[in-house]
């Protein structure tokens, strides 16, 4: 380095403690033992790594110990676990006998898929005429059957243009889940092969979106390629080294494999944000790396590489240690986040964190050594001539504008503020997206599938009606019957609730197919026969086994609707819980049936609807919670790293800067928060404050001097890592943009987009504050100041004289 930029060398400034010295004399002298040892531990890493299984089904976003959690485990004890599919075949004439009979055929082929069981209207009407046949005179009276009732329809088993086929898939991990739906797309795939008249055939239900999410999560992998190419050009053109490039990449492989090892030795699941966690590990890691040896490659001329490499590891042990463990700190405030994967994610990131730190200031001195990796003296780095003409203009140049600089960025952070939180009565804060449809394009089949059939049904939002007694037999009390009947059908009048199904249904229907109506008998005689019908039939017919416990004192209802949000499902709870009292109040022998509370994991509100509910009720705590104890624990390692006051106060500026502004760009292009974007503030938050900790720790080594000085030793030291480092973060969360689920796409776009924004504030923003928190002017007018004053005072002087 040039002393014409105010440094004489790095090695003035550097007076590391002994102890460190010969920390890294001993690493780097048995470098052999650190290639073996981390050599050693790839091989259980690369084990356990692989066996990290993905499952992003919805209770994956919720902790272990909450009590929705622990109350559908206890309710699929009961119930059985199982998941619901439809396959809806639009068509002109739904009753056509060509469309019944390829419907017909179909539900067969289904039904011999296992683990899987059909109802339609067919096997409905079959119950009632065994030996039918879709002959037109028999189709007639199917249609006759079918709408002479308002139960089917509202059950979504059919419409005006359209037949369903219910299936409920018996599924207990996300293999079989697989295997099923593959069974179940190959039988499908036929009927499309040769429709005949039905115009459209459609699949949607919980079981694909998870499918397809566990699809899109398992390539996840395509990412890495993307990436490891991008830190391939990057570093020949940055250092123009292979053997620094194979010390990069050596590191790089060690810190990822110990990082997912232990996430599969613990037994981690990957769900849809787990991805991240290799990926932001990495390029944590390469950023650091980038400091390294940016600091290794400034050698100057007559220093040897041997002591060089001791004293600039030592250089800079402090700030990249601050800079790795600041960040691990911001991800492990994630952990106060009630939603499973985000507070995983925070954990795991922390976690490898701690590993690449170690794996930074061991393996990777001491393949530098065994690499023979060339500094400046062997070879001239990118960017020398270009990056110290812009540190000669840039001082002066913030200096001058310093006010425009600063007082724009605060008025940008405040219009991101505004755009993230509203302004309540004005502006409504950002839409929380939880529908985990959404996670997909609008344009893929299942979007489209998913969405007509929700059109043409009663709602695919479910939420369970857990109802249970200490009396055995209950739920097939005559009276209990008949005040079910009642309450579910004044639920039925709630114009936000589609439909119900559960034993008062299988009632109805079974005394509409034996010609008695569509309604629960009222009278005592009637209510006997129906509960003596229901009570022969459990043990042998399971749809109706999946509503009734063994002993007849347990009961579930499916609700269905087109809820999604969360205030929509607390509105919905209060009428489940309202026309439930009622129902009590009219039918004493309801008050033996318990409807849990909120607390209770024995009975109550469960299903996938509240679930969701729930994860859109904490998206917001999560973000303002991690954050905002990011922010303090990041303040506090800067308070113990600087003494300055400025200093901490200035760090944080470059990251609000980037991380409000990205959300005002959310809202003007329309994007919403979700499971993936609501980490983007702590993500940039914790990574982006390596630069201000390298940053700072620089410009105090020399701003006693002056804060010119400061700012050009700052810029001349950890300017051009800042710049390289920025773009290795950019670059790397930008290739999740290949994700084909928007969140992911979305969090990769937003979070580089975030980094490019914190790296500008890093070099006009930041620099043009501390002018003013110092109150300090370039040393070029300091200097012209002293001269005009000595002059005029030699003139006193010669005039007193």
């Amino acid at each position: 380095m040039s002393d014409s930029h105010g440094d004489s060398g790095p090695h003035d400034l550097m007076h590391p403690p002994g102890w460190l010295q010969a920390t890294f004399r001993f690493i780097v002298a048995r470098r052999w033992w650190w290639v073996i040892l981390y050599a050693l531990l790839l091989i259980p890493g690369a084990y356990y790594a692989r066996r990290v299984p993905i499952d992003s089904s919805i209770e994956q976003l919720i902790v272990r110990s909450d009590h929705d959690y622990i109350r559908a485990k206890a309710f699929e004890k009961v119930f059985g676990q199982g998941e619901f599919v439809v396959v809806l075949a639009e068509a002109k004439d739904p009753y056509d006998p060509e469309v019944l009979r390829r419907m017909d055929a179909l539900q067969t082929e289904l039904g011999h898929v296992p683990r899987v069981q059909t109802d339609s209207i067919i096997s409905v009407y079959r119950r009632a005429k065994a030996h039918f046949e879709p002959t037109r005179e028999q189709a007639e009276a199917l249609r006759r059957f079918a709408t002479g009732t308002d139960l089917f329809r509202r059950q979504g088993l059919l419409g005006d243009h359209h037949l369903t086929i219910a299936l409920i898939l018996d599924v207990d991990e996300p293999a079989r889940r697989h295997e099923i739906l593959d069974r179940i797309d190959r039988v499908v795939a036929r009927l499309e092969a040769d429709p005949g008249p039905i115009t459209a055939v459609r699949k949607t239900g919980v079981s694909y979106v998870n499918s397809q999410l566990d699809t899109e999560i398992g390539a996840g992998n395509k990412y890495f390629p993307v990436f490891v190419v991008f830190v391939v050009l990057l570093n020949l053109f940055l250092y123009r080294s292979w053997r620094a490039l194979v010390a990069f990449l050596v590191t790089l492989g060690v810190s990822a494999a110990l990082t997912v090892g232990f996430i599969g030795l613990i037994g981690g699941v990957f769900t849809i944000v787990s991805s991240l966690v290799p990926m932001t590990v990495l390029i944590t890691c390469t950023a650091t790396l980038v400091y390294l040896h940016s600091r290794y490659v400034e050698r100057p001329a007559g220093v040897a590489v041997e002591q060089h490499q001791i004293l600039a590891l030592c250089n800079k042990f402090l700030p990249a240690t601050a800079s790795v463990f600041a960040t691990a700190v911001g991800f492990a405030a994630l952990a106060v986040s009630k939603i499973r994967p985000i507070r995983e994610v925070g954990i795991w990131v922390a976690i490898g964190l701690v590993f690449t730190w170690f794996v930074v200031f061991t393996l990777f001195p001491a393949l530098q050594r065994l690499l023979k990796a060339p500094t400046s003296q062997e070879r001239t780095v990118s960017g020398s001539g270009w990056f110290l003409r812009l540190i000669d203009v840039l001082p002066a140049w913030t200096y001058r504008w310093r006010w425009l600089l600063v007082s724009s960025s605060i008025a940008l952070c405040g219009v991101g503020a505004v755009t993230l939180f509203g302004i309540p009565g004005l502006i409504a804060p950002m839409h929380l997206e939880t529908n985990p449809l959404e996670y997909f394009n609008r344009s893929s089949r299942l979007y489209i599938d998913t969405h007509r059939a929700a059109e043409l049904g009663p709602g695919q939002s479910m939420t369970e009606i857990w109802l249970k007694s200490s009396t055995l037999g209950a739920m097939t009390d005559p009276e209990v019957l008949r005040g079910l009947g009642r309450y579910v059908s004044a639920l039925e009048k709630e114009k936000d609730i589609g439909a119900i199904i559960g034993v008062p249904q299988v009632v109805r229907m079974l005394r509409y197919i034996g010609g008695q109506g569509d309604r629960i008998p009222e009278d005592e005689a009637g209510l006997e026969a129906a509960a003596a019908q229901i009570e022969s039939l459990a043990p042998s017919e399971p749809t109706l086994g999946r509503f009734l416990d063994k002993t007849f004192s347990q009961t579930h209802l499916v609700v269905l609707s087109h809820t999604n949000d969360y205030e929509g499902y607390v509105a919905l709870e209060k009428v489940i819980r309202d026309r439930w009292k009622e129902a009590v109040a009219a039918e004493p022998a309801l008050k033996k049936i318990e409807l849990g509370g909120p607390e209770d994991t024995t009975s109550g509100i469960s299903g996938l609807g509240p679930l969701q509910a729930k994860i859109a009720y904490h998206l917001v705590p999560t973000l303002v919670e991690s954050f905002v104890l990011s922010i303090v624990i990041i303040y506090a390692a800067f308070l113990l790293i600087f003494r300055n006051w400025a200093a901490r106060l200035m760090a944080i500026i470059p990251s609000l800067f980037a991380i409000l502004v990205m959300f005002a760009l959310m809202r003007l292009f329309g994007m919403t928060l979700n499971v993936a974007t609501i980490l983007i503030a702590s993500t940039v938050l914790g990574t982006s404050e390596n630069d201000q900790i390298h940053f700072f720790y620089h410009f105090l080594e020399r701003s006693e001097a002056s804060t010119e000085a400061g700012l050009r030793h700052a810029l001349l030291i950890a300017g051009r890592a800042i710049l390289f480092a920025t773009l290795i973060n950019a670059g790397g969360f930008l290739a999740f943009a290949l994700s084909d689920l928007p969140p992911i796409r979305q969090f990769g776009i937003l979070s580089s987009i975030a980094f490019i924004l914190s790296m500008v504030a890093d070099f006009t923003a930041l620099p043009a504050a501390l002018w003013i928190v110092f109150r300090a002017r370039p040393d070029a007018a300091v200097a012209a100041a002293l001269s005009d004053k000595a002059k005029a005072k030699d003139g006193l002087d010669r005039a007193r004289v």
